[in-house]
């Protein structure tokens, strides 16, 4: 793949040992390139509207604005540009706050080089990339809660075949795609493919809002 069809990754990092790290690793995956590096949040918005990348790895901890109020901000001036949170932990409030203000997904700090490309390929595909620790922070959070929905409207995970059924429970258990396609034996493509026909069945557009659905209906037959 050449430089310009290649997938642009911006950096919003503070610390620069951490920020030259993740450069040097989008430097070492085929197919992306770090393109902007940026200390600030306010210098994110500021710059990176001249020269919009395919994503942006969004520090959560910034000083002065933060990432998750960088990340609306971004967001109303470039909506098509995804935004992917690091954090070195995983609360709760914050990943919410971060998925509400427009995140397409919410990854670790420590996440390794190979699960980074795995989640920009999912981002790419439509899905929602979640470290497995982020994921059962999620998944636990909705099991905790009473859900307010009517059992009426959480019909359209049994429209799902026995095939997407297993592929959602997996996809709420926080596994990546390759680890589906590893685990039911079948190619990344089959599982993109199931997956956007998840997505059209459930109304929803993301990983979150579709784990969201297939919990509700688990706590409604429970």
């Amino acid at each position: 793949m050449s430089l310009r069809n290649s997938v642009a990754v911006a950096i919003v990092e503070d610390d620069d040992a951490i920020r030259a790290g993740w450069v040097n690793i989008l430097d070492r995956l085929s197919g992306y390139r770090a393109e902007g590096e940026f200390s600030s949040g306010e210098e994110a918005l500021a710059r990176l509207p001249e020269n919009p990348p395919d994503f942006v790895l969004m520090d959560i901890n910034l000083p002065g604005m933060t990432g998750i109020e960088c990340t609306r901000a971004l967001k109303r001036l470039l909506p098509d540009v995804q935004v992917i949170m690091l954090t070195m932990f995983g609360d709760r409030d914050r990943i919410f706050d971060a998925l509400r203000a427009g995140a397409s997904g919410y990854l670790l700090k420590r996440t390794a080089p190979s699960a980074l490309k795995a989640a920009l390929e999912e981002a790419l595909a439509g899905g929602a990339p979640m470290s497995p620790y982020v994921a059962r922070q999620v998944v636990q959070y909705f099991q905790e809660s009473a859900f307010s929905q009517p059992a009426e409207r959480i019909t359209e995970v049994d429209r799902l075949s026995p095939k997407e059924n297993g592929i959602l429970k997996l996809l709420s258990e926080g596994c990546q795609y390759k680890e589906i396609a590893d685990k039911l034996d079948i190619s990344m493509d089959t599982v993109r493919t199931h997956i956007r026909r998840i997505y059209h069945k459930l109304h929803v557009h993301s990983r979150t809002d579709a784990v969201v659905k297939y919990l509700a209906s688990e706590r409604t037959e429970n």
